[in-house]
């Protein structure tokens, strides 16, 4: 299956079966083979508001995800739309659906509530759809919004300075856009036209409470504050005679409201423009590969009783990940081995030369597919693979090279060997006949190219095995006197005791040559983990500058209004941060 994914319609994520929450395989696998990043938009809201509709416009499509505005909501649990992205070639858009929120009909809410987190959770954008004004009515309505710390952990331990879990809430979620559909209101502030954005803002100003008013009058609004510090909003008229509204996908553009399709086409093209790629704490980015190990251990941390963790799901990805990222630089090692090198090599130092920019290589592709490699285990398995592959190499140039120089000695001695059988050399001066051809032989296997390391030993060991023979002829030739024949033995000896010694230095110089390799390898892979680590520690700090401008900001303008409870806990909030971005000794 292609990494771009063209689906021609949607299909269930995420099943809402008997109140149940089921991962459906159908849609795990088609994320699985989506290796561009993401683009995730997910839209939430009442059931029967249209939602929809703008899903199947952000498709690019008509008609796609159900509508359902006669009859119960139609989307149960959380529907699927893979569509290349218009705008950003490279990237998919991953489109979800959800079932309305608060549907009378329903025996149970709860699972709205974990479909509001698992849409919070896996989109980059969070389209909030509701009908007509802001009002507190619609504040209570999001009231699922003040649960989410109650259903989502962002860390696995809770932080010892005591901050609650839920601040750290904004580094992960997504952007919120809000949708207000059937609008007929005048977007304006004391007789002064606002924008959508400007109405959002006013609506969320915090209420003063007295003892009449509601205990959680402003808990929406603080939440909405809280966790989504990017937000836009869009109103939308009434596209069509309520007559016409079962039906809307069905009514070409010229036949709805003009201004209505006007605001649709400013909300898909702000979507499609500002929507940002899902990225992970560290600065990682979310393919499809890596959203559908999301979706599969959020939803079976809650069908287990637990609540979905982000460090936990983010550590649980690193798993896989790294894991992966090992397989790919061994994959690669041993590519560029089968295709680069040609055995046998002449040298070790050669052989060692050329291995070593390859697994460098290697290294670098380890390090930009993995991530929160915990104590360096995976790196320390790819290190002790690349150990073993450079070893094997080494070894298998050495047998190539034996085999080579085995088959070559047969060749060159060959006839050598025929005209010993035949007695040729079984005569008076036999024996220094035999050295001579001997001699000749041996300068024609060592000017013969391309025997490779091995070729001085199996020239030893073939010599070796013919000993006896040699010394035969030496003590049969009648024409040497028996002190020649002692001097020869002498020589032999000290020939071959020159050649053992020389073995020996080569065993001690190969040795060497391995143990700095090994060196090598070491300062490399630690040269590229300090770059690694210099550069998540730069992630971290700008990650957290990001979380602190917009808390910096909310706190300010909490005490401008007056609430100075509320501005207290974010200024301790802040605190944790510049703390955190002084010793930013731990990355998420």
């Amino acid at each position: 299956m292609a990494s771009e994914i063209n689906m021609p319609g949607p299909v269930c994520l995420i099943e809402n079966s008997d109140q149940e929450l089921v991962a459906n395989q159908e849609a795990l696998d088609i994320l699985y083979f989506i290796k561009q990043p993401v683009v995730v938009v997910a839209i939430v809201g009442s059931y029967r508001t249209g939602k929809s509709y703008l899903m199947n416009k952000l498709a690019g499509k008509q008609k796609g995800f159900s509508l359902g505005s006669t009859e119960p909501s139609h989307t149960k649990g959380i529907w699927m739309w893979c569509v290349p992205h218009p705008q950003k070639p490279g990237h998919t858009l991953v489109l979800l659906d959800t079932e309305g929120l608060g549907d009378v009909a329903k025996e149970d809410n709860e699972n709205d509530c974990w479909i509001f987190a698992l849409a919070v959770l896996l989109s980059s954008t969070l389209i909030y759809n509701s009908l007509e004004a802001i009002n507190q009515e619609a504040m209570d309505q999001l009231h699922y919004v003040t649960e989410l710390a109650d259903r989502i952990k962002s860390k696995s331990t809770p932080e010892q300075c005591g901050i609650d879990d839920s601040a750290n809430f904004v580094s992960f979620f997504p952007n919120f856009v809000w949708t207000l559909r059937d609008f007929s209101l005048e977007l304006e502030d004391n007789g002064k036209p606002v924008s959508p954005d400007e109405y959002l803002e006013n609506s969320l100003a915090l209420k003063k409470e007295t003892d009449k008013t509601p205990k959680n009058l402003n808990d929406s609004r603080l939440c909405i504050r809280k966790f989504f510090p990017k937000r836009k909003c869009f109103v939308f008229v009434r596209p069509a005679q309520k007559k016409y509204l079962s039906k809307l996908e069905t009514i070409p553009e010229e036949d709805l409201s003009e201004e209505f399709v006007k605001q649709v086409r400013e909300f898909t093209s702000y979507i499609f423009s500002s929507a940002n790629v899902k990225i992970l704490s560290g600065g990682i980015i979310v393919n499809g590969t890596l959203l559908q190990s999301l979706v599969a251990t959020y939803v079976n941390a809650i069908r287990s009783g637990e609540l979905p963790c982000v460090e936990n799901a983010v550590l649980a990805l690193a798993q896989k990940e790294n894991s992966a990222a090992v397989q790919k630089a061994i994959e690669y090692y041993e590519d560029q081995v089968n295709h680069k090198i040609q055995l046998p090599m002449e040298t070790l130092q050669e052989l060692l030369d050329l291995l070593r920019p390859i697994e460098n290589k290697a290294i670098e592709i380890f390090m930009k597919n993995s991530f929160k490699d915990v104590d360096q285990k995976f790196q320390r398995q790819l290190n002790d693979l690349l150990e073993a592959r450079r070893d094997a190499v080494v070894k298998k140039n050495m047998d190539v090279s034996s085999a080579h120089c085995s088959d070559l000695l047969q060749d060159v001695f060959g006839p050598l060997e025929e005209e010993m059988k035949q007695g040729t050399f079984s005569k008076p001066g036999g024996y220094y006949l035999f050295l001579q051809r001997k001699q000749a032989l041996e300068k024609n296997y060592n000017q013969a190219p391309g025997k490779g390391l091995q070729a001085e030993k199996m020239l030893k060991m073939y010599f070796e095995s013919k000993k006896s023979v040699t010394e035969t002829l030496l003590k049969m030739d009648q024409s040497l006197t028996e002190k020649e024949k002692k001097i020869e033995e002498e020589r032999i000896k000290a020939e071959a005791a020159e050649a053992a010694n020389r073995e020996l230095k080569e065993m001690q110089k190969k040795h060497q040559l391995m143990m700095e390799e090994k060196k090598k390898s070491y300062r490399e892979h630690m040269k590229q983990l300090t770059e690694k680590m210099l550069q998540e520690q730069e992630q971290f700090i700008a990650e957290q500058q990001n979380l602190l401008f917009p808390k910096v900001k909310e706190q300010e303008q909490l005490l401008k209004e007056g609430f100075l409870k509320e501005s207290k806990k974010y200024q301790e909030e802040i605190e944790d941060i510049k703390r955190r971005m002084s010793s930013p000794c731990t990355i998420l």
